[in-house]
């Protein structure tokens, strides 16, 4: 774990969050910077950079991560209405933590493009 990755602290309880879900490989937490009204990140508690260093090994704990946004969006009432999830790989990507995360946005209406 590199002691300056701040979703390394989180998944460690290090340092606070609003956690909505946790089990021995993920943590889901509400975002302190909320692109939509419901803005929840999912990473697992091993430190992956991002999707470009999956391998056969890692492979498992996203798709895990994707189940849990679908449990986490059902427990905040976004299932019916939808939701987007998101995952950015590197800077020109949108990535401004270097550890896996998997977002959850929802509660009004998301356009396209993004961005």
């Amino acid at each position: 774990m590199p002691s300056d990755c701040i979703f390394c602290q989180i998944a460690a309880g290090e340092r606070a969050a609003d956690v909505v879900y946790a089990n021995d490989r993920v943590v889901a937490f509400r975002d302190i910077y909320p692109a939509a009204p419901t803005h929840i990140l999912i990473i697992p508690r091993q430190h992956i950079t991002g999707p470009s260093a999956l391998n056969a090994e890692t492979a498992r704990v996203v798709g895990e991560m994707f189940l849990v946004a679908g449990q986490v969006a059902a427990q905040e009432n976004l299932a019916e209405s939808g939701y987007r999830l998101v995952v950015n790989q590197g800077a020109d990507g949108g990535q401004s933590v270097f550890h896996m995360h998997l977002h959850v946005l929802g509660g009004r209406k998301l356009t396209w493009p993004p961005g």
